[in-house]
């Protein structure tokens, strides 16, 4: 008996390869992270789309495994002693994935955290600033008379954008040279923010030169982009 048997998410989404990890998710911003690490690292896995626009995140089975209801979350066959582990929060599973292969992340103590300190980053602020700009600019949040509430979230992005923009000065990635999760952790919500949400203007993206510079190299790696791909959405 296959030890993901032992997880009732694959019941509704069956392994075909049990031995590889299982990645439930759907290309969100939230969810090409992990796409983008498995691509990066060269860890086999296979991919399940949670189709959020159907709810399936909120399926008894999905929240059998991830009972906050989102993605993206995964059943690794090979965890801890050898034994399955399952884990949700897109920032622990770039964590965890860096730490279980020795990539994407330093090997000096020091430059680690430093590292996991601007995931942190994105998982505490670039993400949810982000993602309001996005319903209020793009989504219902659009249609309210009050800009109030747009506008504090635009001001905080693009102050979050300026932190960044400092960041990257003199650095072809956030760590320095290395491409690491701290890059990866960000590249969806600011291909996001000024693409699918068309806050480009609204941001001031144009008046910055090192994050444009960063997302284009980021955008032209081949496993970025296999990412920002996986799982398919569903035709």
């Amino acid at each position: 008996m296959s030890p993901l048997s032992t997880f009732p998410i694959t019941k509704k989404w069956p392994a075909q390869n049990p031995d590889v990890l299982q990645l439930y998710s759907f290309p969100t911003p939230n969810g090409v992270k992990v796409s983008i690490a498995l691509e990066e690292i060269g860890l086999p896995y296979e991919a399940h789309a949670v189709n959020i626009g159907q709810n399936e995140s909120w399926t008894e089975e999905f929240l059998s495994l991830n009972p906050n209801g989102k993605i993206p979350a995964i059943i690794d066959p090979d965890g801890p002693g050898g034994q399955p582990i399952g884990l949700w929060e897109s920032g622990a599973i770039l964590h965890y994935l860096a730490e279980k292969t020795g990539k994407l992340i330093p090997a000096d103590p020091s430059a680690r955290w430093h590292t996991v300190q601007w995931v942190h980053f994105q998982m505490g602020g670039i993400g949810p600033m982000f993602g309001q700009v996005g319903f209020f600019h793009k989504f219902a949040g659009k249609d309210y008379e009050d800009k109030r509430p747009r506008d504090r979230y635009v001001n905080e992005s693009k102050r979050l954008l300026g932190v960044l923009e400092t960041r990257l000065k003199g650095r072809k990635w956030i760590m320095g040279d290395d491409f690491t999760i701290a890059d990866v952790a960000s590249i969806g919500w600011v291909r996001n923010l000024i693409g699918f949400y068309g806050a480009r203007e609204l941001v001031e993206y144009d008046t910055l030169t090192e994050v444009p510079r960063w997302l284009d190299a980021a955008l032209a790696r081949p496993a970025v982009q296999r990412g920002l791909e996986s799982p398919k959405r569903p035709g």
